[in-house]
């Protein structure tokens, strides 16, 4: 059983790599919909893999020096997440404290990011007809930040195909410029988000085999999908994503069905 943590998060790395969408909002439903552990330990070791994968791909396009991060918007923009992932990890106690059943949790978290990739799909489709916006300003960056971060760390997802929507429409990126600094803020986000919960002492109970291995799969993921995102071209990534929304859209409709059962 073990391996299919690895397998699972290595194949949402790749393709949370090529289009900028950290693997988490894949590795989350998935495992959810396997019933691998509990919502609160499947969030933590998604979120601790994509981690792993953001800082990978992040420091070697830095380090490469062929990174499309604009830090002029993406530094503000991260910063911002980077709060909104504290917040995010609180409104995650706050509601799972509100229910005894953790099922319940996972059903509210399944519909969310229903509606959210919902959103996207119908975003994605239409962009071509949608006037875009350049936003500069740095405190407008850092409250779009922290919307993104208590998003993506409530639904556990990393930060997912809404960072790419916001950086499409507020920032006029393209495809592959949108992804390098989704992950960019991805990073951050879930950097500040793992170490709320060390600090906090609300590290759920997991498996250590299964946190290294869905590491080691998050890790080689990112080798992997950076190494075919530069041999894709815009519309090919464009169709991957629409593909994987269609697939985490189902996921998780069966998700928020099963858990309200």
């Amino acid at each position: 059983m073990s391996i299919l943590f690895f397998v699972i998060s290595f194949l949402a790395s790749v393709a949370g790599a090529i289009c900028g969408i950290g693997g988490g909002v894949i590795i989350k439903p998935t495992l959810d919909l396997f019933h691998l552990a509990s919502v609160s330990t499947i969030s933590f070791l998604s979120g601790c893999t994509v981690l792993a994968m953001s800082l990978y791909s992040v420091g070697r396009s830095m380090l490469a020096r062929d990174s499309l991060v604009d830090l002029r918007t993406g530094t503000p923009l991260a910063v911002g997440a980077a709060v909104g992932g504290v917040l995010g990890k609180r409104l995650f106690s706050g509601v799972a404290g509100l229910f005894e059943n953790q099922n319940t949790v996972g059903s509210v978290q399944a519909a969310c990011l229903l509606v959210v990739t919902l959103g996207t799909l119908v975003y994605t489709l239409n962009k071509a007809r949608v006037r875009t916006m350049h936003v500069k300003n740095r405190d407008a960056c850092m409250a779009i930040g922290l919307g993104l971060g208590i998003m993506s760390s409530f639904l556990g997802i990393g930060g997912g195909p809404i960072n790419l929507v916001v950086l499409y429409f507020f920032f006029s990126m393209d495809t592959k410029t949108a992804a390098q600094n989704s992950l960019y803020i991805i990073l951050f986000s879930q950097l500040t988000s793992f170490l709320t919960t060390l600090l906090t002492g609300t590290v759920p109970p997991f498996e250590v085999p299964a946190l290294v291995l869905m590491v080691a799969g998050g890790v080689l993921g990112g080798m992997a999908g950076r190494a075919l995102n530069k041999r894709m071209d815009v519309r090919a990534v464009d169709k991957l994503f629409i593909a994987l929304m269609v697939v985490i859209m189902a996921i998780s409709c069966f998700n928020a069905y099963t858990y309200a059962l």
